[in-house]
């Protein structure tokens, strides 16, 4: 007759079994808190960003409403359009380029940027600026890893306009914002 064989686990290997599905839920668990520490930073620096883009696009507005105050003054004085935006670029040369009929400046915070053009409409129009360009320019940089100290470097190169690097350290990303 056979005899026949059978496995047997002995008491020890429940409570082995239990460590391991507690160590394992316990890793989980600060894997999932880890995360979570992450997205409530990473949250955090959105809202710091987008407070600064907001920040800027105020300043960039209340430029435009002092253009706008001064190009009012102006249309009750002058009737010939050229003496008009000659007087308008000469009262706004201290904020402001004036290139024919178009308005330029800049907002800057030191890292983010807000390029702006304001098109001055005829004498008499109902609306006395349009917008033509009101582009946001972010200043990026890309870190590097220290293995010895373990440190994150970030590297940032000197702001120039209009220029994509793909060598360099700089990037710089542009967003039309269109009204």
């Amino acid at each position: 007759m056979k005899k026949k064989s059978s496995i047997s686990f002995g008491p020890g290997a429940a409570s082995l079994l239990l460590i391991f599905v507690v160590l394992a839920m316990s890793v989980l668990g600060m894997l999932s808190l880890m995360n979570s520490r992450n997205d409530v930073r990473l949250s955090e620096r959105s809202v710091a960003v987008m407070e600064a883009v907001y920040a800027l696009n105020a300043k960039a507005e209340e430029s435009r409403a002092r253009a706008d105050s001064v190009l009012y003054a102006l249309s009750g004085q002058e009737t010939d359009t050229d003496a008009y935006l000659a007087k308008a670029g000469e009262a706004l040369a201290d904020q402001m380029k004036m290139d024919g009929n178009v308005l330029s400046w800049n907002e800057t915070d030191g890292f983010r940027t807000i390029h702006c053009q304001l098109e001055v409409q005829p004498l008499g129009s109902a609306e006395r600026t349009r917008w033509l360009r009101h582009a946001l320019i972010a200043q990026t940089s890309e870190a590097s890893f220290d293995e010895e100290t373990r440190e994150i470097d970030f590297v940032w190169d000197d702001y120039e306009w209009d220029v994509y690097d793909d060598d360099s350290l700089l990037m710089e990303e542009e967003w039309i914002i269109d009204d």
